[in-house]
Formats: structure tokens, C-alpha cells, sequence
């Protein structure tokens, strides 16, 4: 495992929910690139999985800046109704058009350039 990763003792979810809360206001990141940072590049459907259960977290999870690679909101539905994760983007600046952010490339956040 990467050295990114505090503890061999944590759970994968916990790994995807510490890394989610470090994405600023106003910028978004990838399943994918989440995934990579953790060291399990091929794992970004699980790192989707993660995000879909962390509604059930006590603390805040920022899911919502988590799209899939090409900038489209494919966990939409997750968010109570169809527009909530598209209305939350906008009001951290990004241009959604049919469910993809036209501004992704501007304002996607990489962990692995991001974080130490």
C-alpha cells in the first residue's frame, strides 16, 4: 500500500470519506482519481459505492464533488431527487449542462497532485 494511507487498519470506505472532505469548496474530483490515490486504481466503482452509503454518515461527506471521469454526475440519484447533486455544483460555481460539467477540466481537484 501506498504511504498515502495512515493505517493498513482502516477500512476502505473511511479512506474514500478522509480523502472526499479534503475536496475544496468549488472543485471537483473523479471515482477514479480518488481511487488511485488510495493506491486501488481499478477500484472506482467501489469508491462510488463508498460515496452512496456516506448519506448514512453522521459527519459531512462532500459526495456531491465526486463525478465520474468525463465530468458527468453519474451518482445523481443518490441525493434525495434527480437535481439536488447538479443544483449543490452550481452553487459552487460549476456549469452543468445534461448531467456533465462543462467546466470540469477548470475544476477538477487531484488528490494525488493535491494531498502529500
Amino acid at each position: 500500500m501506498p504511504a498515502r494511507i495512515k493505517s493498513d487498519k482502516k477500512d476502505f470506505f473511511s479512506q474514500v470519506y478522509e480523502v472526499t472532505r479534503q475536496i475544496p469548496y468549488g472543485r471537483v474530483t473523479s471515482y477514479g482519481a480518488i481511487a488511485k490515490y488510495l493506491g486501488t486504481a481499478m477500484s472506482a466503482r467501489t469508491v462510488g459505492w463508498a460515496l452512496n452509503m456516506s448519506h448514512a454518515n453522521p459527519e459531512f461527506i462532500p459526495a456531491h464533488r465526486v463525478v465520474n471521469r468525463n465530468g458527468i454526475l453519474t451518482g445523481k440519484h443518490h441525493f434525495g431527487n434527480s437535481t439536488t447533486m447538479q443544483q449543490l455544483l452550481e452553487n459552487e460555481g460549476m456549469i452543468i449542462e445534461d448531467d456533465k460539467i462543462l467546466n470540469f477540466r477548470e475544476k477538477f481537484w487531484d488528490p494525488s497532485v493535491e494531498l502529500p
